[in-house]
């Protein structure tokens, strides 16, 4: 599991919201859907994105554009135009004064918008991120970015969009999939553009002696691992390894580590609330319920079965 994978692991959809829009202008929809991380591919015509705080985006045909919440945003035909609809959390559509939306039409499976020939063609994909390992990959990102068409070679835009009007048995877990992928493209693409300020964690992977270190320590955290055991996997001394994954990655590898576990077990507590706190910790690398919770409390301010129980 290289870093960006790792990372990428706890916002993995799984019953995303899928919608595709067909619009006519003028058109504008708000979103205050309190979203951690949306979507939008602009599979034909032009749209606006317009944050609350930020410089407006224009989509053309083929850009994708990845907005992280919980801040709204408006999406529209042009920056001026008035909004028609508010989009809230789970997914409730009122208009601007609070009557429910009339003037967009259900247009098919998971289609919407004013007009089923409409020059516009919108698709938005919204995770319901949860989770301490979903914070770094969310961290590290702008409250917009945008990934131009001419960018990249991609035929995710047009895959997804076939796929997202079919209803067949399974097509949940294919556009998951789908949007999945086309996430990880696009952020892929988006940090290795030139001139990007990457994340450590991501430009580290580049390096062949920090990337191994940070694939063992995400694949095998339950491991007793040392500064001196990653340097013998690694082939460098002790004390070369400590100052290259300090320099490449911002902290010293046990602190790394450590951040790295208790993420891990935030996570599984609130998965598996069945799980006991003594399976947790073997699976992230302590030897007992004890000293996760003491590693625990002194990050979170609470146990491990407090943060569950406030999770539940």
């Amino acid at each position: 599991m290289d870093p960006l994978a790792g990372l990428l692991d706890g916002p993995r959809a799984r019953g995303a919201f899928l919608l595709k829009s067909v619009m006519t202008p003028p058109w504008s929809l708000r979103v205050e859907d309190e979203a951690p991380l949306t979507v939008l591919a602009q599979v034909r015509g032009e749209s606006w994105v317009v944050p609350d705080h930020g410089d407006a985006v224009r989509l053309g045909t083929g850009d994708i554009a990845i907005a992280r919440g919980p801040d709204p945003y408006l999406v529209a035909d042009d920056p001026a135009t008035p909004p028609q609809a508010m989009i809230l959390p789970g997914q409730e559509c009122l208009t601007p004064d609070g009557r429910h939306l009339t003037e967009l039409s259900d247009l098919g499976v998971r289609t919407w918008g004013t007009d089923p020939d409409g020059p516009v063609v919108l698709l938005t994909g919204t995770y319901p991120l949860e989770g301490e390992i979903s914070k770094r990959l969310l961290n590290a990102l702008p409250s917009l970015l945008v990934v131009r068409d001419e960018d990249w070679e991609n035929p995710l835009v047009p895959l997804l969009a076939g796929e997202i009007v079919k209803d067949t048995p399974g097509q949940e877990a294919v556009l998951d999939r789908v949007l999945d992928l086309l996430l990880v493209a696009a952020l892929r693409t988006w940090f290795d553009r030139p001139g990007a300020a990457a994340p450590a964690w991501y430009r580290a992977h580049s390096d062949p002696v920090v990337g191994r270190a940070l694939k063992l320590l995400q694949h095998k955290p339950s491991e007793p691992w040392t500064v001196a055991s990653l340097a013998a996997d690694t082939g460098v001394s002790r004390a070369a390894f400590a100052r290259r994954f300090t320099a490449a990655v911002g902290e010293p590898p046990m602190a790394y580590l450590a951040s790295w576990r208790i993420a891990l077990a935030a996570d599984l507590l609130r998965q598996h609330p069945d799980v006991t706190i003594g399976a947790v910790a073997r699976q992230v690398g302590y030897g007992s319920s004890f000293a996760l919770s003491t590693a625990f409390k002194r990050e979170h301010g609470v146990s491990p079965q407090g943060y569950r129980t406030g999770a539940a």
